[in-house]
């Protein structure tokens, strides 16, 4: 067995029996619904504090990846005050299910405002947060309004970021799908990622159906898409953190993935 915990993106129902069908050492998942507004529901039978308990006594480790309506960044207010709020809501539930970290896209802006006001809402976010979990900002893979698809716009997150709030427990997430359709070469992004934000608290190990800079985020199994296997093994390895695989296929297709790293990356 690697040294490095991976997993993959599971049904919310009973996230740790999915991980041990799998291999995995870790499960992510949903609270609720991904393109809702409602709070966080566990789905688990017993309640978050038994699934705390299943997930310690079986050795997975639980991510939860917050919903994809969260736009904090955004200027519309029906949009990003409820967006702190259900991200808020997302941060306690995740803690008291003993998540270790909440993954979250990073937004975007509306077409004619300027991305320093999307940099100046990420900030008072986090400073009204109280986050007792870490909270990691996904690259997404589209939109020339997005605040983490290129890695200079991410840059000028993180610059601001730290000048105004604890960066403790503000992490990043790499994803190799959207760095891929977003624009920016695999080989080398893990350096490239970390001279600008210091860090890489977890992969999402992912090939994409489609092409280098298409913008599109759809995720296929490692060889069946348009990257080279390699070259997402290159980036878990070189990260060091835990891999999640967004993979399709259920039980066999991300099994199949995640023994494919297991086999290649460093014991």
């Amino acid at each position: 067995m690697t040294a490095l915990r991976i997993g993959a993106h599971v049904d919310q129902a009973d996230p740790v029996a999915e991980a041990q069908a799998r291999g995995a050492d870790l499960a992510q998942f949903f609270l609720g619904d991904p393109q809702g507004w409602k709070g966080p529901v566990v789905a688990y039978a017993g309640g978050g504090e038994a699934l705390r308990t299943a997930a310690a006594q079986a050795d997975v480790d639980l991510y939860v990846h917050a919903p994809y309506v969260i736009n904090v960044a955004t200027s519309n207010n029906r949009i990003r005050i409820p967006s702190r709020k259900l991200l808020d809501q997302q941060v306690q539930a995740a803690t008291a299910i003993g998540a270790k970290g909440l993954i979250v896209h990073g937004g975007h802006v509306l077409k004619d405002d300027d991305p320093a006001l999307g940099v100046d809402n990420w900030c008072k976010t986090f400073e009204r947060t109280e986050l007792a979990l870490p909270v990691l900002i996904e690259n997404t893979a589209g939109g020339g309004n997005a605040m983490a698809r290129r890695l200079d716009r991410v840059a000028r997150l993180w610059d601001a970021l730290a000048g105004r709030v604890d960066m403790d427990r503000i992490g990043f997430c790499l994803d190799t799908c959207h760095a891929h359709a977003g624009g920016e070469e695999l080989p080398g992004i893990v350096d490239r990622v970390k001279a600008v934000t210091g860090r890489v608290d977890l992969v999402h190990a992912n090939d994409s159906k489609d092409t280098f800079d298409s913008g599109a985020d759809r995720h296929d199994n490692f060889g069946s898409g348009r990257i080279d296997p390699d070259e997402i093994v290159a980036v878990a390895a070189a990260a060091g953190a835990p891999v999640v695989c967004e993979t399709p296929g259920g039980v066999a297709g991300q099994g199949a993935d995640i023994a494919f790293l297991r086999e290649r990356l460093p014991r």
